[in-house]
């Protein structure tokens, strides 16, 4: 039994500005789960003229408390503790069964009733149960109790259905967020961390169309791999490869630069791009210094096994053009200019243990660590010498 007293205007308006609410909830970044079911639940009961509310969502094949309001201590503990299956004993599982609003005007008078602990404990006389429904599936359900038995009218029960659609939108959201950011988890293992978030921004696809800038670009080579390599076994090399690998990676993330690629025994990283950095070209030095504090440390291992490895790093600043390159099914993010080519040089010149910087890289950090000079450098590529500078005292100024 329902009552049909009709809406009035002010329950018109209280009801769209309670909708509003809810969908401004569900808008609000971060994205918050939990603030849309309580704001959900606040209007739910205070416009049906409830005492409690409360949320379940499907889990396998139960149903769980993840909401309530006003709910009693003992209530909430014993609801969490005793998942709900669909079956027409309770207020949720038979809502889940019927996959429509199910209304009991007074508990004590329904014959299929049959959860005697949850009544004991909660008092309740009138209920109403309201499934979220998603592909015909109720995913959720909306439960209002009334400690009298006074029958819920079918304005409430309408706009309790229009709540539960909302929770339904909302549901949605948090699973899509949910599945971008584990793409995104496991986007990261193939790509830098910086493109793996670019890709699911919502600026990525122009960025990602190609733009320009100024960038630091980094190139690490090992020194003396191709003769080791002529006469170690595959396994040794790649494990040589690994642990080189897993020392620098850490060092890439932890200074902000983007990994454009292993390439064998080298590695390109570039700063500034997809996530400015005003200080770039210092932080690619700090990262070429820890780089070769931590390299010395498996150098020293290394030659205890009779690998003599060393590694050479050259550092360039200028302007390339950023972007997408490859083809469907395979691309990359890179970086296309000379700025690249001149890192890839300075790093061919550069000996065991040295950074080589441009001109330009060395006037942005002048002062703060000690440079020599290496002069004028004939560079292949290049139709003119380029000066360059190698780091042989400490940094000045970490950050």
């Amino acid at each position: 039994m329902t009552s049909r007293r009709p809406a009035t205007l002010e329950d018109e308006l209280a009801q769209r500005i309670a909708l509003a609410q809810v969908l401004r909830a569900i808008s609000q970044v971060p994205f918050d789960l939990d603030l849309v079911f309580r704001t959900i639940l606040e209007h739910a009961v205070r416009l049906c003229n409830a005492e409690r509310g409360f949320v379940y969502l499907l889990d396998g094949e139960v149903y769980r408390h993840v909401a309530d309001l006003h709910g009693p201590p003992d209530v909430v503990a014993f609801n969490i503790a005793n998942p709900i299956r669909p079956s027409r004993k309770t207020l949720t599982g038979r809502t889940a069964l019927e996959r429509k609003p199910v209304h009991i005007p007074d508990v004590l008078e329904d014959p299929e009733y049959d959860y005697p602990e949850a009544l004991s404990l909660g008092q309740f006389r009138a209920m109403l149960g309201v499934p979220m429904l998603r592909d015909d599936v109720a995913v959720g359900i909306i439960n209002l109790w009334r400690d009298e038995p006074r029958p819920f009218s079918d304005h409430e029960i309408e706009l309790v259905t229009l709540f539960a659609d909302q929770a339904v939108i909302a549901l949605e959201t948090s699973r899509l967020l949910a599945t971008v950011e584990r793409q995104r988890g496991e986007l990261a293992r193939f790509v830098s961390p910086q493109v793996a978030a670019l890709i699911s921004s919502p600026d990525g696809e122009a960025l990602l169309a190609g733009h320009r800038r100024e960038i630091t670009v980094v190139f690490c080579d090992l020194r003396g791999f191709t003769a080791f390599s002529e006469v170690a076994e595959p396994e040794e090399v790649l494990s040589v490869l690994r642990d080189f690998h897993a020392a620098v990676g850490p060092l890439i993330v932890e200074h902000g630069g983007t990994l454009e690629r292993f390439a064998g025994d080298g590695l390109m990283v570039f700063f500034n791009d997809p996530v400015p950095d005003p200080d770039h070209a210092r932080q690619a030095i700090r990262m070429a210094l820890a780089t070769q504090a931590r390299f010395a440390e498996l150098a020293n291992r290394w030659a205890v096994l009779g690998y003599v490895l060393g590694l050479g790093i050259g550092i360039a600043s200028g302007y390339a053009t950023m972007g997408r390159i490859g083809f469907e099914g395979r691309f990359d993010y890179a970086a296309v200019g000379s700025v690249v080519n001149l890192a890839a040089r300075l790093c061919a010149e550069a000996a065991p243990g040295s950074i080589v910087l441009s001109q330009r890289t060395a006037s942005a950090v002048e002062g703060e660590a000690e440079l020599r000079p290496l002069g004028q450098l004939s560079l292949k590529g290049f139709s003119r010498p380029m000066v360059a500078f190698e780091v042989v005292g400490p940094w000045a100024a970490p950050r």
